[in-house]
């Protein structure tokens, strides 16, 4: 295990327990105490995943994950967001900009690596080689290149969206319940966070609408989950 994984938070001693624990699992742990310093840094590594502070000094770490996901190098990058924060909406906010995953502080390491090596697995399945290309309508989802097109009109997914959409693509037909997709996508059990899944389908399906589908495809079966027909 060589992954890199890139550290933005400005609090001494949290950086130095994360790196320590990284480090002892086998990762490349690179350390930024701001948000300017880590997009540089993040820019610059290419880190296969990052673990972004909410409250940073300069610039907020929800505006270092707009900047990551707007930029076409790292756009990619699975984000986990890490803050004192615990109400609902700000955990929304978080979703609906980007981030892979959310933890709030005070956190346990052990739960976090567990997070880290499930986001890490799920990026690494969409990196398998493989023919496969899933289509219906106008959609095509490749997973070579790892790309949605609308008829020839790229559409830019975050990487649960992508996941979302292929595994509801992998199933058409059958009705996800949004536990099983939690379950599935985010690698381990979400405790009812199913305001998740639901985030993620709407801000999917508008950049699918804004791209030209000609159809409604994914269809919302009220009180049980989502399918693709």
């Amino acid at each position: 295990m060589n992954e890199k994984v890139l550290i933005i938070d400005d609090e001494i001693h949290i950086v130095e327990l994360l790196k320590f624990n990284l480090q002892t699992s086998g990762y490349n742990a690179i350390c930024s105490y701001d948000g300017f310093d880590g997009f540089i840094k993040a820019k610059d590594e290419k880190p296969d995943l990052i673990l972004l502070d909410w409250m940073l000094p300069n610039i907020s770490g929800i505006e270092v994950l707009k900047k990551i996901r707007q930029d076409s190098d790292l756009k990619n990058t699975p984000v986990i967001m890490l803050t004192a924060k615990n109400m609902e909406d700000d955990k929304v906010e978080g979703l609906e900009v980007g981030a892979d995953d959310y933890i709030t502080k005070p956190f346990s390491v052990k739960e976090l690596l567990a997070r880290i090596t499930s986001v890490m697995r799920r990026y690494g399945m969409n990196l398998e080689n493989s023919n496969d290309e899933l289509s219906t309508g106008n959609l095509k989802l490749n997973l070579i290149k790892h790309e949605v097109k609308i008829d020839d009109k790229k559409v830019d997914l975050t990487l649960k969206e992508f996941e979302l959409l292929k595994l509801l693509l992998k199933n058409r037909g059958k009705v996800l319940s949004r536990n099983f997709l939690l379950d599935e996508i985010w690698g381990y059990e979400y405790y009812g966070e199913t305001r998740t899944v639901d985030v993620h389908i709407r801000y999917l399906r508008k950049k699918l609408e804004e791209a030209g589908a000609n159809e409604k495809y994914i269809e919302t079966i009220r009180g049980v989950g989502y399918k693709i027909d």
